[in-house]
């Protein structure tokens, strides 16, 4: 089959943790996207849904920190986080290991990766899964990079990360959607967190609906934490995902600058040459 479905979306633990404490207008725009996504995403009919998220130490640790990490099993649990903080009930998330391991060995032919069969899912991944698939009825595979230790990645390694799995999934029988999901700007635990750097997530999302490669991996790690904080290591899932979808450009449906949530918050999709980019009644373009 194909790459089926792309897009991405932030994942802080404020979006459902704090939720009650952001501005009502804000959130409703938030909300109304993350639904919008949801049901596209259900749309293209997928069998697997590939989420690739950020390291946040639930899994590793300075002693083993692979730059790119697969799971590998038939399940997956979480929140690690105490599920009354984040305000998402523990669950037990599907997984696929036969599917999983043919996009590893499809993926390894180009892309050296660690796989694991035991995964514990944070907010990372659950917030978005909260959003996307309530019913927790579609298996998921998790792309884990590293964005929290340097030596990080490369952002063109992440880039290849993402073009990699589109060829794993053009050979497989299943239906692929592909979700990435991080900051983008934020300074998480340290004295700054809240701070949005608006300009900045603007310029990266328009780089990324252009699809420019080139432009989103010219970004230093110095200059990426010098103006989006730590936390802006996280574009490299942004990134990989328009390496799965590269020739093709995308749409954001949503950019909220919200300090309780800690990030920017943003919702876009692309067009995988599958089929053109989702559009959605109502959703403009931001």
């Amino acid at each position: 089959m194909s790459l089926v479905f792309a897009g991405v979306c932030s994942h802080g633990p404020g979006i459902t943790a704090r939720r009650e404490h952001a501005d009502l207008g804000q959130l409703a725009r938030l909300e109304a996207a993350y639904q919008a996504l949801r049901e596209a995403l259900q749309a293209s009919r997928p069998d697997i849904l590939v989420v690739i998220a950020a390291e946040h130490f639930a899994n590793f640790f300075m002693n083993n920190m692979p730059a790119f990490a697969v799971g590998m099993a038939d399940h997956y649990d979480g929140p690690v986080e105490d599920p009354q903080w984040l305000g998402i009930p523990h669950r037990r998330v599907p997984g696929n290991s036969a599917l999983s391991l043919q996009l590893i060995e499809g993926m390894s032919q180009t892309v050296d990766l660690s796989f694991c069969e035991e995964w514990k899912l944070d907010h990372g991944i659950m917030v978005p899964l909260h959003h996307l698939v309530p019913h927790n009825d579609l298996p998921i595979i998790p792309v884990n990079i590293n964005c929290q230790g340097p030596p990080l990645a490369p952002l063109h390694r992440a880039y290849a990360l993402g073009e990699a799995i589109r060829r794993a999934a053009d050979v497989m029988a299943a239906r692929v959607a592909i979700i990435g999901t991080g900051g983008i700007s934020h300074w998480p635990c340290t004295p700054d967190s809240g701070r949005i750097n608006e300009p900045w997530d603007r310029e990266f999302l328009a780089r990324w609906t252009r699809n420019d490669r080139e432009a989103l991996c010219a970004y230093t790690n110095e200059e990426t934490q010098r103006d989006a904080g730590q936390g802006g290591y996280e574009i490299r899932t942004y990134i990989a995902v328009a390496g799965a979808c590269a020739g093709h450009t995308g749409e954001i449906w949503c950019y909220e600058p919200i300090p309780i949530f800690a990030c920017g918050c943003s919702i876009g999709v692309m067009a995988t040459g599958a089929e053109t980019a989702p559009k959605r009644a109502g959703m403009s373009p931001v």
